[in-house]
C-alpha cells in the first residue's frame, strides 16, 4: 500500500518529475510539461507500487508489462505533437496503463487506444473513465492499428516491433506522425515516420527498450 495519500504531496512529486527528468533533460514542448504536470501518472499504477510513480525508471503493470519512464512518454508525446495541424485524433497502441493515452488526451489529441490484453484494457478503461479523460479503449492487435477510426494525425507504440508495421504507417494522414521503436527484442532505435505527399520519411530518434510488440505485424507471442 502506499504511504503517501495527500494529493499536495502527489503533486509535489509530479512537480519534481518534470523539473528534474524533464526540462533538465531538454523537453521543452509546454503543451507536454503542463499535461505531465496534471496527469496524475500514480492513479494507473496497482497500489502496492504507487511510491515509485514518478522515478526515473519504468514500473511493472503486471501481465508482463511496464508503464514507461517518464523521459520517454515525454519524448514520445513531444515528437507526435510534431504532426502538422490541425491535431485531432491519435492511436495509442498498447494501451497497458492507459498513461500514454491519457497524456496525449491532455495534450488535446481525441484518442483510440487498443490493448491486446483484456484484463489490461479493463483496467485501464476504468482508471481513464474516473479520471475524466475521453479514451476509447479496445482490445485488439495493436500492430494493425485500427483501421475504421483512421486517419490518423498521429501514432504513438508504446512497444517494440521488428520493422516498421505497414499497416501503422498507413492508417497516418498527410502531414501525420507514427513513432514506435524498432529493432530486436532487447534493444531498439525510437523511430519516426512522416507521411508526406511522396511517401514517408523515416528519422531515429535516439535508442530505448520496450517490450516486445506481439501481433501480425510485430513479433509472435512466446
Amino acid at each position: 500500500m502506499s504511504g503517501i495519500d495527500d494529493e499536495a504531496a502527489w503533486a509535489a512529486l509530479r512537480e519534481r518529475m518534470v523539473r528534474d527528468q524533464l526540462e533538465a533533460r531538454g523537453v521543452a514542448d509546454g503543451r507536454v510539461l503542463d499535461a505531465m504536470r496534471r496527469v496524475p501518472r500514480h492513479r494507473f499504477l496497482p497500489e502496492r507500487v504507487r511510491e515509485e510513480a514518478y522515478g526515473d525508471h519504468p514500473v511493472s503493470i503486471g501481465e508482463g508489462q511496464t508503464i514507461s519512464q517518464p523521459f520517454i512518454v515525454a519524448e514520445m508525446t513531444a515528437l507526435a505533437l510534431t504532426a502538422t495541424p490541425p491535431l485531432r485524433r491519435a492511436l495509442d497502441v498498447g494501451t497497458g496503463s492507459g498513461y500514454q493515452a491519457a497524456v496525449l488526451a491532455a495534450c488535446g489529441f481525441e484518442v483510440v487506444s487498443v490493448e491486446r490484453r483484456e484484463r489490461l484494457a479493463e483496467r485501464a478503461r476504468a482508471t481513464l473513465a474516473e479520471l475524466g479523460y475521453r479514451v476509447e479503449v479496445r482490445v485488439g492487435d495493436g500492430s494493425l492499428g485500427c483501421p475504421d477510426a483512421a486517419p490518423f494525425c498521429a501514432i504513438v507504440v508504446g512497444a517494440a516491433a521488428p520493422s516498421v508495421p505497414a499497416a501503422l504507417a498507413g492508417q497516418l494522414r498527410p502531414g501525420g506522425v507514427l513513432v514506435v521503436p524498432v529493432g530486436s527484442r532487447g534493444l531498439q532505435e525510437l523511430t519516426v515516420v512522416r507521411r508526406t505527399e511522396d511517401g514517408f520519411a523515416h528519422e531515429r530518434a535516439g535508442g530505448c527498450v520496450f517490450v516486445p510488440l506481439v501481433g501480425e505485424q510485430g513479433w509472435p507471442e512466446r
